[in-house]
């Protein structure tokens, strides 16, 4: 039984020695086929960096029409802000001129209303006195 035993460890050692000490056949079609997979890969490899390129070109584009929209959405705001700023300040003027002239016309009558009655009912009846 030993001997069997014996046998069967030799046999597992041996053997798997044996099958894995063969030569893989490795020819001149192998060696072919090897490279041009190695071309493919480079070619591979350009078409990449040129998509690379590519994409950064257009994130650059990107990044400068985002800045142009910015600068004229600001230029516009800042404009509307500049014009309502000079179109108000002499509209402001006129209003005050006018408010100093009807206040002086209103003093006039209310003077008129203490001498002549029928102004002064007037007056009254608008609540200008």
């Amino acid at each position: 039984m030993k001997k069997v035993i014996l046998w069967l460890v030799v046999f597992q050692i041996v053997v798997p020695a044996a099958l894995s000490a063969r030569e893989v056949p490795f020819t001149l079609e192998d060696r072919d086929r090897i490279i041009r997979i190695e071309a493919r890969l480079n070619e591979i490899d350009k078409r990449f960096e040129q998509i690379d390129k590519r994409f950064e070109q257009m994130m650059s584009f990107l990044w400068i029409l985002t800045t142009v929209f910015v600068a004229i959405t600001v230029m516009t705001i800042g404009f509307a802000l500049w014009d309502r700023k000079t179109v108000l300040k002499p509209l402001e003027m006129k209003v005050e001129s006018n408010a100093t002239k009807l206040e002086n016309a209103l003093n006039a009558l209310r003077k008129l209303a203490e001498i002549d009655k029928k102004v002064y009912v007037i007056l009254k009846q608008f609540n200008l006195l």
